[in-house]
């Protein structure tokens, strides 16, 4: 292998592979693309060529169409199927109309005779730099675009996200209690977060808690406390989560879940600023704003009578509801870079984007995880990748071999929780039935991964 090096900027450089078994031809190549930032890779060999463009994920590659081993038309298209964004030249000292549109139909930019003409290569690589710098001044605008439509942890310029900045900041000065929906993923608690540090009792703490995780003889305790000998195993008195956020917030993220015994508490909190421990007779104050946050549709669990309507109406004086990520699609570019600078810096590794093909099959997947899948999805990408931009092989395979849409087997459009066992059970299958993973990958707790598994009857079956 032999390179020549010109390159001043690394961010800027055209990467070229060349491949001919005749070494004067390539010396003439390295020669006539010497210039500052670009760098030539040369290799004799066709086999060893390919493990170059491989390695080295060049934006163009000049490859001779009659070479023993591996013909310049096989290498084409294995280039072609590692990535079809790489430029490639054919050439040939035996022209033939015939090959060239063979050629042209294969994927290659451009057929050329031998030797080259100087003015027609210098012509392609002065294009593909110009690409380059455009591609590099556009990266410089996403980024700068990131910094202005970044609101606290969240990442968005869509209508309805710009609607939702605007009600949290007209919202959180005055708020006490505070409901948050939308779908799973959509972040709910990055919101509630924005709503506490724009409060004015900012400066205290913000307690959250997943009520899905409370086990239900010790949620009372867990949120309003206890006192010592109150049951089996209070050793001591204990502060719940109520007491432990006094003079801040509180985050009861999926509200829906708690016990009918546990909303009746709330609701004397919500009214009177008091809590009393498990044990206790006595009344203590609190002074503390309260978002509830839930993916359940509420109205319909209060017609179930499974959530305490006044409850619901204290709680929903204000009320956010998140968009999902479908609503929100032209979000996906700006979110994608987003976390993709935030895992390459978390990571240490050179990741500075995504190929137009993998842009492409995330643009068409429906995102039922919404934000938190997407942020799995691209983190694990990103510790996969060896290159400098996540692609298609670098994604989960259950990404990969996904419809666009989910019909259910009647062929009505599926509802939310029908969407949801099919993506749990798609996911579980990809991982071979890795409960752990598929968990964390979705970006939900094992808990509620069990429940979907046992309300769909997956637990018991190959799937679960």
């Amino acid at each position: 292998m032999h390179r020549v090096d010109h390159e001043n900027n690394s961010d800027l450089a055209l990467r070229v592979v060349a491949i001919d078994d005749d070494e004067q031809h390539l010396k003439f190549i390295a020669t006539l693309l010497s210039q500052d930032n670009v760098v030539v890779f040369t290799s004799p060999d066709s086999q060893t060529g390919l493990n170059l463009v491989h390695a080295k994920h060049p934006q163009l590659v000049i490859v001779d169409l009659v070479m023993p081993g591996m013909s310049g038309m096989d290498l084409l298209q294995r280039i072609v199927d590692f990535d079809p964004a790489i430029e490639v030249i054919l050439l040939t000292g035996h022209y033939s109309s015939e090959s060239a549109v063979e050629a042209i139909q294969k994927g290659a930019c451009d057929y050329l005779n031998k030797p080259v003409q100087a003015e027609k290569l210098q012509e392609r690589v002065d294009s593909l730099l110009s690409e380059l710098r455009n591609r590099q001044h556009c990266l410089e605008l996403e980024n700068a675009l990131l910094d202005k439509y970044q609101f606290a942890a969240m990442v968005g310029r869509s209508a309805p996200m710009l609607e939702t900045f605007r009600r949290i900041r007209r919202v959180a000065q005055h708020f006490r209690t505070v409901l948050i929906t939308g779908e799973t993923g959509t972040g709910k608690e990055l919101a509630a977060k924005a709503l506490h540090e724009m409060s004015p009792v900012a400066s205290g703490p913000f307690v959250a808690c997943n009520c899905s995780a409370l086990v239900e003889t010790l949620a009372e305790s867990e949120l309003f406390g206890h006192v010592k000998g109150a049951f089996t195993g209070a050793v001591q008195d204990r502060a719940g989560i109520f007491e432990t956020a006094n003079g801040g917030t509180v985050l009861l993220d999926e509200v829906g879940e708690l016990s009918p015994a546990a909303q009746a508490k709330l609701l004397r909190v919500l009214q009177n600023q008091e809590i009393q421990r498990v044990g206790s007779p006595s009344v203590r104050r609190v002074d503390v704003r309260v978002i509830a946050a839930t993916h359940r549709d509420l109205r319909a669990m209060i017609k179930e009578q499974r959530f305490r309507e006044d409850l619901f109406y204290r709680l929903s004086m204000v009320h956010i509801t998140l968009p999902t990520l479908l609503e929100r699609k032209e979000d996906l570019p700006m979110l994608q870079q987003h976390f993709i600078k935030r895992f390459a810096a978390q990571y240490g590794k050179p990741v500075r984007g995504i190929t137009r093909r993998a842009q492409s099959l995330l643009s068409r997947y429906p995102w039922p995880g919404n934000i938190r899948e997407l942020e799995n999805v691209l983190g694990n990408a990103c510790m996969m990748t060896d290159g400098e931009a996540v692609d298609i092989e670098d994604l989960p395979e259950y990404i990969r071999h996904t419809e666009p849409s989910e019909i259910s087997p009647e062929g009505t459009v599926a509802t939310l929780d029908e969407v949801e066992r099919a993506h749990v059970c798609r996911v579980l299958e990809s991982l071979a039935g890795n409960k752990v993973r598929a968990a964390e990958l979705l970006g939900i707790s094992r808990a509620k991964l069990y429940r979907i598994l046992a309300d769909s009857d997956l637990e018991n079956s190959g799937v679960g």
